[in-house]
């Protein structure tokens, strides 16, 4: 087993909840398509079912929930798209944000990588 603490995965994927969580947080609250809420709800899971596959025991099991996480990351990229097409954040808003996901998935792309070598 490992521990998810140690893991850069992790930790930067603590840092992006806080800080999607608190660029959605200044939002208005009324738009129409629940996009919001649902961004919240992913991005506060991505770190928990990072620390949940490091109690699987083989690292086929761990790539693999590594994967969902990796699914998960592309979801908030496309829901903040969403977001700058509706003008609910600015380009430079989005493109720092962007910019630290997309380097996550990069991360999360090359340990399951390695994992599955």
């Amino acid at each position: 087993m490992r521990n998810f603490r140690e893991l850069d995965i992790w930790k930067e994927s603590i840092l992006i909840a806080k800080e999607v969580y608190l660029l959605m947080a200044s939002i208005l609250t009324d738009e129409k398509l629940g996009l919001i809420s649902q961004i919240k709800r992913n991005v506060v899971y991505i770190s928990p079912n990072i620390a949940e596959c490091c109690s699987r025991k083989s690292d086929k099991y761990f790539a693999r929930f590594l994967e969902i996480s990796l699914g998960s990351y592309y979801e908030l990229e496309t829901q903040l798209i969403l977001c700058l097409e509706f003008q609910f954040i600015t380009n430079e808003k989005f493109h720092i944000i962007d910019t630290r996901v997309k380097l996550i998935q990069r991360k999360i792309a090359s340990f399951i990588h390695h994992l599955n070598q």
